[in-house]
């Protein structure tokens, strides 16, 4: 028997099970089993049936609307009776840390380039916009580096404005997780996408009125927004696992900013993990990016094994 979209009553959002989601995907389209090594994170599990059921029919869907875009502006256009510059097509993408955003953001990057109509898609992360160290260091931020007063804002607003208003060339900072800190000497460059994908915990935050905010939002700029979501029990559990293989890994490089860390047992890594956690990114979650799940237009829902279980889509 045919399972049934569940009709969530008095909400904005449609509830589709995993199951019902994958019957969606487009069986003409490619999978690349060879690369999925490549776009997994770590302790992040990806399996070719994760994207076959999941991302397939999210890539599918994100180029149904991309394609309604394209077609909108070209309507536009020959109703100006001139040919204007065709602006990028923007994706956020959300979540806590730990949450696997970066392998979502990474895995529809390589699916929606395979589409004709927009081989062109660049990802971009708002670390590269987190204030230099030396400045949450003035500021006294560093304790608080993710949390929505450490990024620079007004740049990240300028950046997202430059790549909407068809700028040919955009650059855009980058950030070095092994510093822990911004790469000053080196820039991303952004060249006539078709899409660009925005992955960042913060991006669907609308800031605190007791700020001076600017007159838009990070989130005004997106034609399509993600969320990523999981119970905050699984969210620690992912962190404090990858913090530890962390420790054995990334961290044991002496430019590591973390490097610190490296000759901690295992009783102690845990504990480390778990202060962390608990002192900085709990607090983040509860207090700015679990309160922005209801902004995004799709939600994906995980289970403790880190696969997604259903999906609520926003309706139209």
């Amino acid at each position: 028997m045919k399972q049934q979209t569940k009709p969530t009553r008095y909400s904005p959002y449609i509830t589709i099970s995993r199951e019902e989601w994958a019957r969606q995907r487009d069986d003409a389209a490619l999978v690349f089993e060879n690369d999925i090594s490549k776009l997994q994170g770590l302790n992040e599990p990806l399996t070719s049936e994760e994207v076959l059921a999941i991302y397939l029919p999210l890539a599918r869907l994100l180029n149904l609307h991309v394609t309604a875009a394209q077609q909108l502006h070209a309507t536009t256009s020959r109703f100006l009776n001139n040919h204007t510059h065709k602006v990028p097509y923007i994706i956020g993408i959300a979540g806590s840390v730990a949450v696997g955003k970066s392998t979502t953001a990474r895995v529809l990057q390589r699916l929606l380039s395979a589409f004709p109509n927009h081989t062109r898609v660049d990802l971009v992360t708002t670390d590269g916009f987190l204030y230099p160290n030396r400045v949450l260091e003035q500021k006294g931020l560093m304790n608080r580096k993710g949390f929505p007063e450490s990024y620079d804002i007004r740049k990240l607003i300028q950046f997202l404005a430059n790549v909407k208003s068809g700028m040919e060339k955009v650059s855009a900072p980058i950030y070095s997780h092994l510093e822990y800190d911004i790469i000053t000497e080196e820039q991303q460059q952004i060249e006539s996408p078709d899409i660009v994908i925005v992955e960042g915990i913060n991006v669907l935050q609308v800031r605190n009125r007791e700020q001076r905010e600017p007159a838009v939002f990070v989130s005004d700029f997106f034609d399509f927004s993600i969320y990523v979501h999981a119970a905050e029990k699984d969210l620690r559990e992912w962190y404090i696992a990858r913090f530890e293989s962390l420790r054995s890994t990334a961290f044991q490089d002496p430019h590591s900013y973390f490097h610190r860390y490296a000759h901690l047992s295992d009783k102690e890594t845990v504990e480390m993990a778990t202060h962390i956690w608990n002192e900085i990114n709990k607090p983040n979650l509860e207090q700015n990016i679990e309160p922005t799940r209801y902004r995004a237009s799709l939600i994906l829902e995980k289970g403790s094994h880190h696969f997604v279980q259903s999906i609520q889509l926003r309706k139209t």
